[in-house]
């Protein structure tokens, strides 16, 4: 069984036991999350929703929150002696997925 959740203006499939990494949440690590959102429920019985499946729910646990690599954008005008460097680390939120309720 498998479904598909909103989640950080994202959509992501997930399937129980499986480790993902989604936009950060305030939670720490070994709190319990439920995603209500859920577009898609697959498996058996097949339930797609409008927009949403009524009554589907996502559990998980928060394992770990952190920071990505770094990112370098480097912004450079010739001729004009104008340059600017920036890095950039989104932060992210480990989470393994408990069960679907569908």
């Amino acid at each position: 069984m498998y479904a598909i959740i909103k989640t950080g203006g994202k959509q992501v499939k997930v399937e129980a036991g499986q480790a993902i990494y989604i936009e950060k949440l305030n939670a720490e690590a070994g709190d319990k999350v439920t995603f209500d959102q859920v577009v898609f429920v697959g498996g058996d019985d097949v339930k797609v929703g409008t927009p949403l499946v009524e009554g589907a729910t996502v559990e998980a646990t928060v394992e770990k929150q952190g920071r990505q690599k770094k990112v370098t954008t480097f912004k450079y005008k010739p001729k004009k002696d104008s340059h600017r460097k920036q890095g950039h680390r989104q932060p992210y939120t480990k989470v393994v997925i408990d069960s679907i309720n569908a």
